[in-house]
């Protein structure tokens, strides 16, 4: 029965989620092709042999804490439903925080430009696209993979005015200035113990970590941003917690101007902004 399966799914996920009774429901809803809102009514339906093997596999990936995006092939992600998949990072709620600034600082030009640095699959760089349609948004990753998944969203999306490009940072844009520069870069310490976590180790590595400090990515970002921001422009960065006086100090150094921290739904310090003088 659906009712007997979700309880049983639910209570093996207990240890393994902090919500696993949406889980199970979503790998089930999914696997059905049926909302979540049917499964309640149909709670008293059998499942088949093949049903009830498969949820079991499902469920057996997420209590070794395979993310539930991985799972599903998708992730909601501001206004949009992503393809996601192990060659890229779950999109977090807290990032959606960068793409809020972002609108927020296009609102009003004429035809901005915007570059979205190691995109993934596509979250920040997509939602801005499609919020600010007047936009023009490159999409930068160093991972093939990664791009190739950020290329089918837009695809997906039909977000003529974005584009993918594979490179390291700004390589792929030489020469070229933007609006706004906006980034979800790496920022784990290589020790940082959240990697040890169930959900992380499934994540790619080279999302995560940045290097010793963990501020690596972060410096790397910062030191060539002055030469591809227009006058006025705007660099975007989400950073860890605690790394947001670290931050503001290379903002600084580099002579960004106008500099701004802005926290997250939790009320820790999420999101850096500066701009470039002009």
């Amino acid at each position: 029965m659906i009712g007997a399966a979700l309880d049983a799914a639910a209570a093996r996920l207990a240890a393994a989620s902090t919500s696993p009774r949406l889980d199970a429901e979503l790998l089930l809803a999914d696997l059905l092709g049926a909302g979540r809102g049917s499964l309640l009514a149909r709670s008293e339906r059998a499942l088949s042999t093949d049903e009830a093997a498969r949820f079991a596999a499902l469920i057996g990936r997420r209590a070794a804490g395979e993310p539930v995006a991985y799972l599903l092939g998708r992730r909601e992600f501001w206004t949009l439903t992503l393809e996601v998949n192990p060659s890229v990072l779950v999109p977090r709620p807290e990032t959606e925080l960068l793409v809020e600034l972002s609108l927020e600082r296009l609102r009003g030009e004429p035809a901005p430009t915007v570059l979205d640095l190691g995109t993934g699959s596509g979250a920040v760089g997509l939602a801005i696209a499609h919020g600010c349609p007047a936009s023009r948004v490159d999409l930068v990753d160093a991972s093939a993979a990664a791009t190739a998944v950020a290329e089918r969203n837009r695809q997906r999306l039909a977000l003529a005015n974005a584009r993918t490009l594979c490179g390291h940072w700004y390589d792929p844009v030489s020469g070229a200035r933007y609006t706004v520069i906006v980034a979800n870069p790496p920022y784990l310490a290589a020790n940082d113990p959240q990697l040890d976590g169930l959900e992380l180790r499934h994540e790619p590595r080279a999302a995560l970590v940045a290097g010793p400090t963990g501020l690596e990515a972060i410096e790397a970002i910062i030191a060539r941003a002055r030469a591809h921001l227009a006058p006025g422009g705007a660099l975007i960065l989400e950073h860890g917690a605690t790394q947001g006086s670290a931050t503001r100090l290379l903002f600084e150094s580099a002579g960004l101007e106008r500099l701004s921290t802005r926290r997250d739904l939790a009320g820790l310090e999420r999101a850096t902004l500066g701009r470039q003088p002009g």
